[in-house]
């Protein structure tokens, strides 16, 4: 078959019952920092559980899989890894510049910028060119790299899931800078937002996973409201489950906070725990997250003297972290914002009472105050003490709550049903990207031989 004809051949929309072949693009993968990484991980598990063929294509760290051999196979395609551990910001030695897209890289990061969503669509974009009949179609997860543009022009279709505008982190940051250096660091390392929003209004479909962002992304981004569609993502019901084998330990407050920022609202949850602790002095926090060294937490920390009542653990087994929340009397989301709240989901599908803030995207996930949650204003830690003191002082109350968050996150919230809306999605993007069948020719009397008519893709 002539490159002409392969082309033409993969822009034919499979059929409704055909398994789809997907590129899931991941330009950052850690499944334990981040939700981006999470999502990568159980959706594409859960695609091939319904048939379909999911190539990850992913720089560092790269993405940990489930379901490798088993309909999904990983790709890696790196880059220089300038953020890595233990020496982020780093400057490459000279062998290891490849091309013109690591000079790039390395430049983007000396000025103080954040290269990776610009520098990983370009590299996935040339990956993806010659590799075109090998996919149905690509699936961009928040990289919104000028590289993904025009990629109809090489026969494909494109979905790109946008989990909140980081616009909103950037908006966040900087009302919490303390200097104008703080500042000026700021918007040169969230930068890459501009293209970001460029890129999304030129997008034929965005995916996101709440009513919540969908508005965020509309009004921050400028994406037509049309063109966005809502697919909730959700908890691993079977992995995280009740287990009345596993302890409660009394006062036992757990949250989730990957990293040191203002959005995640963990410096009011350290300070609702001081108040919290002058009349329940066994209340204590674990925080799934790394253990700051210094800035708000860490002086929130030492001020408050909980130097010995919080607790941060990191790099844990599923097996452990599932144990960890079930072994909470109370599960706490104090974020700012957020849009979506996997910890919420994953900590009710356990069965453990949630109190969360209604930031953002949070109350769809959690649900009505009192019904299966305790909710309060983000960034009050007042309203923070009197929930957690209320759960923590109410046997009964934790019982009802937590069954009735479990209950909400499976009728809602599982990769399955989260699989099963994207994949309709998959096959909608290709029938639009798909060209229309060719009109019959119109009889002439003047014979035309030798000519082909077709796709030069």
């Amino acid at each position: 078959m002539t490159s002409a004809g392969a082309a033409a051949t993969s822009s034919a929309a499979p059929g409704p019952d055909t398994p789809l072949r997907i590129a899931l693009l991941s330009y950052k993968g850690n499944p334990f920092v981040g939700g981006q990484g999470v999502y990568v991980r159980h959706l594409s598990r859960e695609l091939a559980a319904l048939g379909h063929h999911v190539e990850v294509i992913g720089a560092q760290p790269y993405p940990v899989l489930d379901a490798v051999g088993g309909g999904v196979t990983l790709t890696e395609l790196p880059s220089l890894d300038l953020y890595r551990e233990p020496d982020p910001f780093r400057t490459p030695g000279r062998g290891e510049y490849r091309d013109w897209i690591d000079a790039l890289e390395v430049a983007t990061m000396w000025t103080g910028g954040f290269p990776e969503p610009l520098t990983f669509s370009l590299r996935a974009r040339r990956h993806l060119a010659a590799r075109r009949t090998d996919f149905d179609v690509v699936h961009d997860n928040q990289t919104l790299g000028y590289g993904l543009l025009g990629l109809d022009r090489l026969g494909l279709a494109l979905v790109t899931t946008i989990h909140h505008p980081i616009t909103v982190d950037r908006r966040l940051e900087l009302a919490a800078a303390d200097s104008w250096k703080r500042r000026l660091s700021l918007r040169r390392w969230y930068g890459f937002t501009r293209m970001q929003g460029r890129v999304a209004r030129r997008l034929p479909s965005v995916l996101t996973v709440s009513g919540s962002s969908k508005d965020e992304i509309a009004e921050d981004l400028g994406v037509r409201p049309e063109r966005i569609h809502t697919v909730p993502v959700g908890a691993d019901t079977r992995l995280f489950s009740p287990d009345p084998a596993v302890p409660e330990i009394p006062g036992r407050i757990v949250t989730t906070a990957s990293a040191d920022v203002p959005l995640k609202g963990l410096v009011f949850l350290v300070e609702a725990l001081a108040k919290l602790r002058a009349g329940r002095p066994d209340a204590h926090l674990v925080v799934v997250g790394t253990r700051p060294a210094k800035g708000p937490v860490a002086e929130a920390i030492e001020r408050y003297g909980l130097g010995g009542a919080v607790a941060f653990v990191k790099g844990i087994s599923d097996a452990d972290l599932v144990d960890l929340i079930r072994g909470a009397e109370v599960a706490c989301v104090p974020s700012l914002y957020e849009g979506f709240s996997l910890p919420a989901a994953e900590a009710m599908a356990t069965g453990t009472p949630l109190v969360a803030t209604t930031g953002g995207a949070i109350p769809e996930v959690a649900g009505p105050d009192g019904e299966s949650c305790l909710a309060v204003p983000p960034g009050d830690p007042a309203a923070l003490t009197t929930a957690l003191e209320r759960l923590l002082g109410d046997p009964g109350l934790r019982r009802r709550l937590g069954a009735a968050g479990r209950a909400r996150v499976l009728a809602r919230f599982t990769w399955t049903r989260a699989a099963q809306s994207t994949a309709e999605l998959y096959r909608t993007a290709i029938a639009e990207q798909a060209p229309a069948p060719a009109a019959p020719a119109a009889r002439t009397t003047t014979a035309r031989t030798g000519t082909t008519v077709g796709s030069d893709r």
